[in-house]
This record gives structure tokens, sequence and C-alpha cells, in this order.
């Protein structure tokens, strides 16, 4: 634990910082984790020039591949922030078969110090372990004067090639409805992803402004790597959150409807969304798995849910969400849990490692970072995290962008596979 020092600033916006910030130092190693000023994203953190970098890479029996979650018990005190992809879980359940993806595995920094902002305040601070950390920043920020010229990004919708078309998704739909109907599943989460080149005019700061002005969100965040890898996220959605005396909490979401310009048509949505048996089934569906989750590693009888199916609405779409909350056991940490439950129960299915299974099979490319998640550990060790969800991958000279829904007995296939582009569709138009 580090109880850091802070200095106050005049107020700047993050975007602002971000452009000073990468225009002295560049880009990689950045880290943004972005709020959208509501009372869960009240909170945004900004950061450069890591002082130390773990990555992880590979599946268990790859050669010279490494335990994401043996690395995240070993980081020493101190500000990290990074990401633990999907196929994290082969080091939690090896027995299942899980996909090879280029992205890392973990990639997670130490940074000293850092930005802070409260977005509904407007307030700043510079947070360091030392007075002299904070003196540095601080001197460095104001010899800054020169802003770059933003660089809009200009991504055509037919650039985008998908992996998976609409007629094979809704195959895909079909078989988990059979293999619900059969008895092998309840749930499943079924993803789609497409790419495009990345466009070699824009970075990946300039990528995120746009999606960050198109799809506000209180769990967004940027990361880029030192190794030619970014993720940029607009989540709505907490995954796990493990306060330093070990108050737990997750938000589920599963139920989804488009926002609409009319008043009165969005309204109608939301009552749609609120009043679906099938929606609301499948949150609560996933409300019991994360409740089993977290009792792998909460104390008994401290396991609570105290929103069950409550209505939040996004700059695009309408969601479900219910809280579970509880307390960790004596003697555990927030990586003995975050072991416990991965990957996240509402991006995977019920029961969890056969519906990986089924997906395993059905998905034609591997999930990497995407349904993983954004993790930060702050000065006292607390630690809070995203599920990586409406969010685009940068690997290399490839852009990804991933998308899923939430399949249940009486999902329709053409239903889903219209609900798979309400919740992709922005993030292309985004980038148009």
């Amino acid at each position: 634990m580090i109880r850091p020092q802070r200095l106050e600033l005049a107020w700047q916006e993050p975007q602002a910082l971000a452009h000073q910030l990468t225009h002295a130092y560049g880009e990689e190693g950045l880290v943004w984790l972005d709020g959208d000023g509501s009372s869960l994203g009240r909170w945004a953190t900004l950061a450069v020039a890591p002082q130390e970098i773990v990555c992880c890479r590979g599946l268990p029996e790859e050669t010279g591949a490494s335990n994401p979650f043996e690395a995240l018990r070993g980081l020493a005190p101190g500000h990290w922030c990074g990401w633990l992809s999907y196929e994290a879980a082969a080091w939690v359940e090896p027995g299942n078969p899980w996909a090879s993806d280029g992205m890392a595995t973990l990639w997670i920094a130490r940074h000293d110090p850092v930005l802070r902002f409260d977005l509904q305040k407007r307030k700043l601070w510079i947070e360091a372990s030392s007075t002299a950390a904070l003196e540095r920043l601080n001197q460095q920020l104001a010899s800054i004067t020169e802003q770059p010229k933003r660089e809009l990004p200009s991504i055509p919708l037919g650039a985008w090639h998908h992996h998976t078309s609409a007629d094979q998704y809704a195959g895909g739909v079909q078989r988990i409805r059979d293999l619900i109907a059969a008895g092998d599943l309840f749930q499943a989460n079924l993803t789609a992803c497409c790419s495009t080149a990345w466009p070699q005019k824009n970075s990946a700061l300039e990528l995120f402004l746009t999606l960050r002005d198109a799809c506000p969100a209180p769990f967004a965040g940027l990361i880029i790597s030192d190794q030619n890898e970014a993720l940029l996220s607009s989540s709505p959605e907490r995954f796990l959150q493990v306060s330093a005396q070990g108050t737990v909490q997750t938000r589920p979401i599963k139920g989804t409807r488009p926002r609409h310009d009319d008043p009165e048509q969005d309204a109608s949505l939301a009552a749609e969304l609120v009043c679906s048996d099938k929606d609301r089934a499948e949150n609560v569906m996933i409300v019991d798995l994360l409740r089993n989750d977290l009792g792998r590693a909460c104390q008994p009888g401290s396991i609570k849910v105290p929103q069950l199916v409550g209505l939040e609405s996004y700059a695009s779409v309408h969601h479900l969400t219910s809280v579970v909350e509880g307390q960790l056991q004596a003697g555990l940490s927030w990586v003995d849990l975050l072991e416990a439950s991965w990957p996240g129960g509402s991006i995977s299915g019920a029961p969890k490692l056969r519906a990986c299974q089924r997906l395993h099979e059905l998905e034609p490319t591997s999930r990497g970072p995407y349904c993983g998640s954004l993790l930060r550990i702050d000065w006292d060790g607390s630690f809070d995290s995203n599920i990586l969800i409406r969010s685009l991958l940068r690997q290399g000279d490839t852009l990804r962008a991933h998308a899923g829904c939430g399949i249940v007995a009486d999902s329709d296939p053409l239903g889903e596979t219209e609900e798979l582009m309400w919740k992709l569709q922005p993030l292309l138009e985004a980038l148009t």
C-alpha cells in the first residue's frame, strides 16, 4: 500500500492533457481510464511513461507462455493499469479448449505519477509516490506548449470484413437453442468479429477520442502497449471491484435495446426491454452464476443483490443491469477472486465451462482482450475492472471490433442478429 502525494492543478479536459503528454512522450505506454461524468463514471485517470511493464503471452501448452494470474500476484505496490484477455481462462481451466490469440494475454504497467480527474466537479490532481515526482510532472506539463492537430479517422463501413455473416450468426443462435433444448446448456453469449486495416494516418489516441465522443461510457478506457497493440473501450459494464477493505461488487449487463432520437419511441423501447420476460430471465440467470462465482472467494452469507434487473440508458443503447455485492474472505486477494470468476459470466454463459466449450466450436476467431477486462490497481491496493465489450482492438496493422448477444431458449435468431448490429454499428459508424 502506498499513500500518494497529491498536487492540485488548474482544470484541463482529459483529452487536452492526453494530447500534451503524447506529444511529449509518444503514445507507447499510455493509459487512460475514462468515465462519462455519471455517478459510476465520475473519475478518470491518465498516465504515460510507465515505470514497469509486465506482459504475458500464450496458452499453457505453448512454448514461452506464462501464467497471467501468477504475474498479477507478483505485482509490486503502486498504481497499475492494463488488460487481461478472455483466453487467460486457459490458465484457470486448461481442460477446456481455448483459441490462441496474437495479442498479449496480460499487459499491465505501473505508472508514477498519474493524473486524476473528477469529471463532475472538474478538479484535477497529480498523484505520485513522492513530492519530487509530482514536481517533475508539473514542470513537464508547464513546458509543453505545442498542440498537435487532430486527425479525424475515416474508415468506411464497407472497409470492414465480417468474419461471421448474418446468416452464419443466426445459424449459431439456432445451434445454441438446440443445445439448450437438449439440456446441454442454459445460456451462452455468442460473439462475432469484424476487422479492417489500421488507418495509418491516425493514432490510437485519435481513434479513442472519436469513439469517446460518439459512445461515452462509465467504464471506458484506452491502453496503448509498447508492442504495437492497443485497446480502445467504451464499455458500460463493471466486472469486479474490490475495495481496500475487501468489499466486492459486480454489475452484470444482460438485455439490450437501441436508443431512438424520438423521445416517445425511445421510451417505448426502454419499456419493452424492462417488460421482456426473455431479457429479464437472461439477466437473472447470470446473476445466479455470478453469485456462485463470488461465493468461491467471498465470506459465506455476505453475498447480496441490491439491484436486480434495473434499467440503465447510454448514448446508443438501453441495458438491463443487476448489482451483486459481497465481502472477500480473510486471507484472499482480488487476484484470487479474479481467478475464481474468470471469464466473466455475462460474456460466457451457463454452465460456464460448457458454454465456453460450445462457443469455441461456433466462433471462427479468438476473442483476445475482447470479453476480457481492463484492470486497475490503485495506490491503496484496491482493484477495479470492466468487461471489455463495446471495444476496438489494435494488433499491429489490424483493427478489430467484436460484439455478442446472450442466447437463451426462446431467443429469436433473426432478432439476436439484429441486436448484434445495435451493439456493433455505433462503434463502426463512429469511425466513418
